[in-house]
Order: C-alpha cells, then structure tokens, then sequence
C-alpha cells in the first residue's frame, strides 16, 4: 500500500532464543554493552505477542554499523531511548486483529528464509510439453519478528520462483532487496515504519516522528524510497518487475538456473519520478503498459501515465480528486481506461482522534472514470456515479459498442475497508458486473452469481485483457482469508465450475497461462491453458504447486516444493525465450 512516508520507524532490541531463529525471522541481535552505533541496546523488553512455532532454519544477517559522528551517536542513543519507552508503553494496549501479527502472520502466512535453487523435484503427473519456462509469484515475507503492530501487507517482498525446462522443475526463493531492506538488515533490526500495522493513533505519530527525526540525522535514509515491493509482477520490455504502490517498481533478473537476483530499483531510465501502482495493466495487443500513481500526503492525489513497448513514458495527466484515495487496481477496454474512486480514503487527521488513517467514507459517493488512453486533460475523463461500491480488484473491462456502454468485472467487497479495520461483520468479495453507459452517464451493477461465494484474487485470459472475455479464473476466499480452490466462471451465464483443494490443502491465486504455445499468441479457445497454484498442505506442512487443465479443471502435474511456501499475492510467468532477453 502507499505509504504515508517516506516515512516512520520500528524497533525493539530483543534477543530470540534459537527457536525464534528457526523460524525464517531474521534475528534482532542484542548488544550487551551501549556502542557508537545506529542502534544502541540498553534493555531488553518482553516480545508483543507469543513465540511461534519454527518452521525452518534462517541464517542471520550480517551487520555492517554505520560510521557516526559524536552528534549522531547521541541522536541515536536519544531516538532509541524514545523508541524503547513508545514500545514499552504499548505493550498492555491490545492490537487489532488486521494488525495482530499473531493473526496476520499465523499458520502458513509465517515467513520463510531464502532458498537457494532446489533442482530435479518430484513430479506427479505430467508437465504439458508447451511448458517452458519460469512461473514467479510475489508475496510478503517479514525478515524481522514484528516488534509492534503488523498487517499481512507489511512484509518484505519475497519472490518464489519454479522454472520448468522438458518436463522437469527446479525452485527457489529470494527477497527482493529494496533499499529499505538493504538498511535494516545492515542495522540488524526493523526501522522503516509498518505502513498498516504500525501507523494508527497517537502512537502511529510517535513513529512517524522517530522515523522523520532518524532521517535528520542521517541515521537512515528514505531518499531511496519505502516500498516494499511485495505485490505484483510484470514482465515489460525485457525486465521483470516487482511492484507494491508505495515506490518504484524493484527490476528482478531471473537466471538460467532459475534463481533470482535484484537488479535495483527501476525507475525506467530517470522518467519515472514517483511511486506506481501494484497493478499496471500490459495491452495484449499495443504491449503499451498503463500505470496510476496515487499520493496520500499532497495533491495530485492521483496521476496517470503508459509506456510504450520500447520503455518510453508518456507525459503524467494529473487528475483531480478531492481526496486522497486507496487505488490498489484499474482497468483497460481497447480505447479507455476505467478509474476507480471509491469509498476507502486515507484521513492523517483521523491519527491525531486516535485511529487508522485508512478509512471507509459514507460520505463519499463511489465512482468509476472512463478516460480515452490517450488523453492529455483530465476534463475527458467521464465520471459515473456508482454508490457502495468497492473493488479492491478489477479483473476485467471492455467495451460494449452496440449499447453504447464500457462494462467492467469486479469483485465488489464489503465491509469495504475490512482488510485494513478490524470489523464485526463478516467480509463478502461477490463477482459483480459494473455496465457504464457512455451516453446517459449511469451505472448499472448486479452480481454474476447465484451461488453466494467470496471470489477474490484471480484473472482472466491476458492475451484478452481489455476485451470482451467469457472466463474468469478466481480464488474462492473461503474460509476468508484462506482459499480453498479457485473457480472458472462464465461470465456469459453466471455458471461456475469449481476446483477444490481438499482436506486441509489451501492456495492462493490462479495464475492462468495461456496453452498452445506460451509466448503469448494462445490457443484456439478463450479457455485454453492451464492453472498455475501454489497448494499448501497444513495437516502434513507440505507445498506444493499444481498445474490444472483450464478447460476441463483436470489436474495435470504436481510439483512437490522442497520447502514451505507461504500464501502470498500475485504472479506471472516469463517464458524460456524471454529469459535471453533481460535486460
């Protein structure tokens, strides 16, 4: 998410016992003994919440203190003085269940340590022969334990990578080194804020202050951004891209063992400026990408801009909106771009009352914008009112010429600021379909399903995005947040098939490969390809990723994983041709 950073801090220097080591965390050392260093260990404090059980074996970072002046080590032993006594007092104030990190980090959300590449695993099944090459898939996986609130968005990106060569897979696991982590681990602790879970309240103030004053004194350094690049993943212009919307985009590159490596931060050669959303949206048929940026501290509260298949960014068209407004998706038609506005805003006064800065706005009537792609002003963009909706994703949109509308797919959510404040009602993610008439100026939306199911993360076709497509590939969230198969939707008809794990087996998103050939030219029907699924077992804590027929929800091959792989986000594949391209 955004960050209302550059921005806040973090940190208790606590000792783990060798059972918290092994559970994927990076250790926070203690010092005996005050030093002349960035982080200066006076007492110990008792952990926010209970161990955890291990799951694994991680190895701790390797500290590289910086050098400080006489000024900046009393800074330092000041603003960690302040910081241990924020932590202290917090300790007996109880935690939301959207920032426990015993809830949201619990089970098989625990994070991992790296893996270096495993090669020649079992496979059960066959790989389809025209499956060649790297599927990747993004998700948060916190390096330090969590010293104070912590939400499953917080984490540190962490891409899991199977690439598959002649019917044979070999896995591995890195996190992307932004330059955030690159600090924290060369301190040994967390600094950087916890844009969700840390920032709520007075407290939420406290840190941004330590973090702003740390900044000051040259103790740490956000000049370089905040992202954690823990989202999404786009394959564009030879670079494979990791995304949250808090920053730039971080460039990956994948190797011909199928490891990972950070290239940088990627700023598309000095023309991108600020941060970009998790979701840029890749024509299949212009290979231009579409981007949004939103700021949640100072107007334009939202921008957009593309790139043309060659990297080249157009010129940013602002466009005004009252409020700062939680963006996380859009959506692309042949000609237009569809904006949504909606009804979770972010408030930094609401902070000051003692709350979360992230919050759902009955005042604010939702809307949706259509805006050529082309556009240079934001006057043409075309506003359509469509009250009480929320999408936290959109899966799809085209347009409808004979009645003169843009229809859109979406998953519409309700309590709509739930994932983020912790609410009594039960949370509903139901398949909508959102018709825009370009003429009257209205909105139309209805669900798509009899069947009461939440569907959440997911996609159709890419090699259709932006026109009309009848499937739709999407998680069944239940029970929320666990997914416990995913659903092929006709969108024509409201029929669904489903495909469901089984026993204690949960997954997360379906990624949908195109079949026939995987460079992205597709196959005769829509439906031709196959579902890529990361498959935890938490009776046996066994992964696994399984591969589905996606025409007759058939499965084909199961990839036995040598090690854990937590529920994570978004993925992509990057096929074997395009891994001699990288740039």
């Amino acid at each position: 998410m955004v960050s209302l950073l550059t921005m806040s801090m973090s940190g208790s220097y606590q000792t783990w016992p060798q059972a918290h080591i092994d559970i994927g965390f990076r250790p926070i050392k203690r010092q005996p003994k005050i030093k002349c260093t960035v982080h200066i260990d006076v007492t110990e404090l008792p952990l926010k919440r209970p161990s955890f059980t291990p799951r694994t074996t991680a190895t701790p970072p390797q500290h590289n203190p910086l050098r400080l002046n006489i000024f900046q080590k009393a800074a330092a032993i000041a603003i960690d003085a302040a910081e241990r006594a924020l932590i202290s007092r917090e300790q007996d104030t109880p935690l939301p269940k959207t920032a426990d990190p015993r809830i949201q980090i619990a089970g098989n959300y625990f994070p991992v340590p790296e893996s270096p590449v495993r090669e020649c695993l079992d496979v059960e099944g066959t790989i389809p022969e025209c499956i060649d090459g790297v599927y990747v898939r993004n998700g948060a996986n916190p390096m330090f334990e969590p010293i104070a609130g912590h939400h499953l968005f917080d984490g540190d990106g962490m891409v899991h990578a199977v690439k598959i060569t002649n019917g044979s897979a070999s896995y591995a696991c890195r996190f992307t080194e932004t330059e955030r982590l690159i600090q924290e681990k060369r301190l040994g602790r967390p600094v950087f804020p916890k844009a969700i879970g840390e920032l709520h309240g007075h407290s939420g103030i406290a840190r941004l202050m330590l973090f702003y004053a740390r900044g000051l004194c040259g103790l740490v350094d956000n000049r370089n951004g905040v992202g954690v690049a823990n989202a999404g993943l786009v394959y564009f212009n030879n670079r494979l891209l990791a995304m949250s919307e808090d920053d730039l985009p971080y460039q990956l590159k994948l190797t011909q063992t199928g490891d990972l490596q950070t290239v940088g931060r990627y700023d598309f050669d000095g023309q991108l400026k600020s941060s970009m959303i998790a979701h840029p949206k890749l024509d299949p048929v212009t290979k231009e990408l579409h981007a949004l940026s939103y700021d949640v501290v100072k107007k334009p509260y939202l921008k957009y801009f593309r790139f043309s298949p060659d990297g080249v960014k157009s010129p940013e068209l602002e466009i005004p909106l009252d409020t700062p407004t939680m963006i996380h998706d859009f959506a692309i038609t042949e000609n237009f771009v569809v904006i949504p506005d909606q009804q979770v805003v972010f408030k930094l006064g609401e902070m000051i009352a003692g709350n979360s800065p992230v919050i759902f706005d009955g005042q604010k009537v939702s809307r949706l914008g259509i805006m050529p792609k082309d556009a240079t002003e934001a006057s043409e963009v075309i506003w359509v009112n469509s009250p009480e909706t929320f999408c936290f994703h959109l899966w799809n949109a085209w347009e409808s010429p004979e009645t003169e509308e843009v229809v859109v797919i979406g998953s519409c959510m309700s309590p709509a600021d739930s994932i983020f404040n912790e609410r009594d009602e039960s949370l509903r993610s139901v398949l909508t379909e959102i018709r825009i008439n370009l003429r009257t100026r209205e909105a139309t939306r209805r669900a798509l399903l009899d069947d009461e199911v939440n569907l959440e993360i997911g996609m159709v076709n890419r090699n259709r995005l932006g026109r009309k497509t009848r499937f739709a590939f999407l998680a069944i969230a239940d029970p929320w947040p666990k997914v416990s198969g995913f659903a092929k939707v006709d969108l024509f008809t409201g029929e669904i098939e489903k495909y469901i794990y089984g026993g204690e087996k949960y997954g997360g998103e379906p990624f949908f490969l195109p079949g026939g050939s995987v460079d992205g030219n597709g196959g005769e029907n829509e439906d031709d390809g196959y579902i890529f699924t990361h498959v935890h077992d938490e009776e046996k804590e066994t992964s696994e990723l399984q591969i589905i027929n996606a025409v007759n929800l058939t499965l084909e091959a199961t990839i036995k994983l040598p090690s854990r792989v937590p529920y994570g986000f978004h993925g992509t594949f990057v096929d074997s041709s395009e891994l001699v391209d990288q740039s």
